[in-house]
């Protein structure tokens, strides 16, 4: 991943975590100031139902104004202007808080002009809890018949009121939280991936220089001429030779695939001739085919076709095509090759008769340093490099690479490449040999 996506994803999800923590604070401060005065206005309802039902039962007039104050956010005062009975009190308060479903604990007190002092009544509570206590509540002078009102579990009350707008605003907040952990983790991998692709681009640069002296001594060890007259050491130069040469491929290979990973991977591309290609690399492997004993067809058209490509690195990919073919069959390999060219595209067909990729597997094989889990059968070496770098390379010119296989049955591996991209001149259709592929293009 680019250090720019990682740093627009960074941004987006701090925007969208800034966002959603707004909107949901909004939404839960606007449930509690509707809350609030619900609350309010039930309980103003209340008391003034309570004041009129004592005034009746006085006889007497209420005030024309300020007979419900409230106080504090849990405190109201009622101005009777009469006589107050505590008993009526408390069963009209009852009443009137049951009719309208208002459960809270409350406590009551009256005010008694002969002493300048607020009587305190009762704490009528509708919990099982037992633990809450009546306080003084507090006068005031502008008044002379009156009685206050406080409910002194309000806050908890109105929170537990909440309970659900709360509890899926601590999933929220949980998931910002896990989204922000997850940024660190992505952000930390970032840095060790980093580390490690430092580390081995310098090991790789490191291994050049042995490389190239080792190169060096085995071709002037090879051409000594007391060496060539000894088979045994000749062949024991041939390979040393051969496997300096592997393991330069397989540093190589790394190098560019660093290169890709970090963008700095430019194509040189020229015009190349697929059959002439193709060709030369059947030469370059019939030394080792003749070896195991195994066989190439080739079969190439008449017509010959031209693709702008970069013709070092479409020789690496055929390579290690050609290689995996050879390294996953069970006896002497048989391989067929095939140059086709249809209405709006060209392909390259390379197909073996080998062990062939179970089902389970097929859609793994593309990904860097994954190979098909053998147990602990390690016949086969490599780092699991090699279709990654097929499949980059590929992906880097435009062009399509399908898989075709069958466990015990053979792969298939064909480069698909538009026509726009290739260029076909044609003379005639004259084929070297019949192949018959086992998947469509």
């Amino acid at each position: 991943m680019k250090n720019s996506t990682i740093k627009r994803v960074i941004l987006l999800g701090a925007i969208a975590v800034i966002a959603v923590l707004g909107i949901q604070t909004y939404w839960v401060l606007q449930t509690l100031d509707i809350r609030k005065k619900e609350f309010n206005q039930t309980v103003t309802t209340a008391l003034i139902d309570v004041a009129k039902e004592i005034a009746n039962y006085n006889g007497t007039v209420l005030p024309s104004q300020n007979l419900v104050s409230q106080r504090s956010s849990n405190y109201f005062i009622v101005n009777i202007n009469d006589e107050i009975d505590a008993n009526l009190l408390e069963y009209y308060l009852k009443k009137e808080f049951e009719i309208r479903a208002l459960k809270a604990n409350f406590e009551y007190g009256i005010y008694d002009c002969s002493s300048d002092k607020m009587v305190y009544g009762e704490l009528i509570t509708y919990s099982n809890e037992g633990n809450l206590q009546g306080e003084d509540l507090p006068k005031y002078g502008d008044l002379d018949y009156y009685f206050g009102v406080r409910f002194p579990d309000r806050g908890s009350d109105l929170l537990s009121s909440m309970g659900f707008i709360l509890f899926f605003s601590a999933i929220l907040l949980l998931t910002i939280v896990f989204f922000i952990y997850s940024m660190f983790v992505i952000l930390r991998q970032r840095r060790m991936s980093e580390m490690q692709k430092d580390f081995i681009n310098n090991m790789t640069h490191e291994f050049k220089t042995p490389i190239s002296t080792i190169k060096i001594s085995a071709d002037v060890f090879k051409s000594h001429p007391s060496v060539k007259k000894d088979p045994r050491l000749a062949r024991y130069a041939g390979i040393i030779s051969e496997q300096n040469q592997r393991l330069n491929n397989q540093v190589e290979k790394v190098l560019q695939l660093a290169r890709i990973e970090k963008n700095n991977f430019q194509l040189n591309l020229e015009s190349v001739n697929l059959n002439e290609l193709l060709q030369e690399l059947i030469r370059n492997a019939d030394p080792k085919l003749e070896e195991l004993g195994g066989e190439i067809n080739l079969s190439l058209p008449t017509a010959t076709s031209f693709i702008q490509a970069d013709e070092t690195h479409l020789k690496n990919i055929m390579y290690n095509l050609i290689d995996n073919a050879i390294k996953y069959s069970e006896g002497p390999p048989k391989i067929n090759i095939g140059l086709f060219s249809g209405d709006d595209r060209i392909a390259i067909s390379i197909q073996d008769q080998g062990i062939g990729i179970p089902k389970d597997f097929q859609q793994k094989v593309f990904d860097k340093f994954y190979r098909i889990p053998t147990g602990n059968v390690h016949n086969v070496k490599g780092f699991g490099l090699g279709l990654f770098y097929i499949k980059n390379i590929c992906r880097a010119h435009g062009w399509q690479i399908d898989l075709l296989s069958d466990e015990g049955a053979g792969t298939t591996l064909t480069i698909s490449i538009k026509k726009t991209a290739a260029k076909v001149k044609r003379t005639g259709w004259k084929w070297l040999k019949r192949l018959q592929p086992s998947s469509n293009i």
